[in-house]
């Protein structure tokens, strides 16, 4: 599997992308995505939900079993990809490009404890 260089990843699975200063986007690994299999529903945060890093604030749900989404930094939910509600197979499709939340980050320092691509593939490879 590949892991983007421009991606910074949880431990917990999830990618996130900074858009611009405080905004990123989060969506599922293809680590994770592939554990799961066929992707059938996606409960996604609502808008304003306030983020605790590491905390659950959504569902991924497969064939196979359901997997809580933790945020991967704190902060608040700005926005929801809705078309997951009709089409969450799109993670399994598509895992960098079907991102699932974005978020303003409240606490910035945290992006200190995410991996690089490196640490993430050395993470789920060991």
């Amino acid at each position: 599997m590949k892991y983007p260089d421009q991606l910074h990843y949880s431990p917990l699975h999830l990618w996130v992308k900074r858009l611009d200063n405080d905004t990123w986007e989060a969506g599922i690994t293809d680590y994770a995505q592939d554990l799961l299999g066929d992707i059938v529903f996606v409960q996604l945060p609502q808008v304003e939900t306030v983020l605790t890093k590491d905390t659950p604030c959504g569902l991924v749900e497969s064939v196979k079993t359901g997997s809580d989404l933790h945020a991967p930094l704190s902060g608040i939910v700005t926005e929801v990809n809705e078309t997951l509600s009709s089409a969450p197979e799109a993670l399994n499709d598509k895992p960098y490009q079907a991102w699932i939340f974005r978020f303003k980050a409240t606490t910035p320092d945290e992006a200190h404890d995410l991996l690089d691509a490196e640490a993430y593939s050395k993470l789920v490879e060991a």
